[in-house]
């Protein structure tokens, strides 16, 4: 596994983030040490979306990244047939995922596509994951693709959200910045590191509360929402139509 050392040098210039090549190469490292107990979300929601999958049914990936996810899902599947789509717009990401699935002998039960979220069409879903991902939309599409999603599911069918969340009340919000920071440095990210990447995700990662998700959810048309793991300020959401 790759270092990531993006942002361990003082930088002239800070360029807002983006899934380039150099954060494809050390991805892993990253989003490991960036984000709380990632590797146990992530193999949680490969077994709950085993769980919940119905057969001749899709399973949509949006904002797959390099398939962490998808490649556990084809472990928990085991030799079980299956579709899965993942979908995601940095074609640097899905050649990473490419690569591992070419090594996988069921990997071609996913297919990749190369889109932004907001154009692909959905339908015959049973399973629908959004890791990390609906927090990079612009706030006026992320009903729209909610919207979208509850509609391709299929009665009883699952909607799976993990996001980075914001507190309400600004002491709440100030702690759980502060505990992120710390996780970050126990993970070996120095101040720097972790000034020039708030800085880099400024207006382009933004997050909203648990309330305002919850909210949301219900409101496109959810009526059963559970939140089944929170840290600080990341959530996980399980939702069935």
């Amino acid at each position: 596994m790759n270092k990531d050392k993006i942002y361990s040098k003082k930088k002239d210039r800070i360029i807002p983030f983006e899934f380039n090549k150099a954060v494809v190469d050390v991805f892993d490292d990253m989003i490991n040490r960036s984000v709380p107990i990632y590797s146990e979300t992530v193999k949680r929601q490969s077994q709950i979306a085993a769980k919940y999958y119905q057969e001749d049914s899709t399973i949509y990936d949006l904002g797959c990244s390099n398939g962490n996810l998808g490649m556990l899902l084809l472990s928990e599947m085991d030799n079980n047939k299956f579709e899965m789509i993942a979908v995601d717009n940095s074609e640097t990401m899905l050649e990473a995922y490419r690569k591992r699935l070419l090594k996988h002998p069921n990997g071609n039960n996913v297919k990749l596509k190369c889109r932004n979220i907001i154009d692909i069409k959905l339908n015959n879903a049973s399973v629908v994951i959004m890791n990390l991902t609906l927090q990079f939309l612009q706030l006026d599409y992320r009903r729209e693709i909610l919207n979208k999603i509850y509609n391709a599911l299929y009665p009883g069918g699952i909607l799976l959200i993990t996001e980075k969340v914001i507190h309400e009340n600004k002491d709440f919000a100030g702690l759980q910045q502060e505990f992120h920071y710390r996780f970050k440095k126990e993970k070996g990210y120095s101040d720097l590191e972790i000034s020039q990447k708030r800085d880099a995700l400024e207006n382009v990662l933004i997050p909203e509360t648990t309330e305002y998700h919850l909210k949301r959810l219900k409101d496109v048309g959810f009526n059963k929402i559970d939140i089944w793991f929170k840290w600080f300020n990341f959530a996980s959401f399980i939702c069935q139509k």
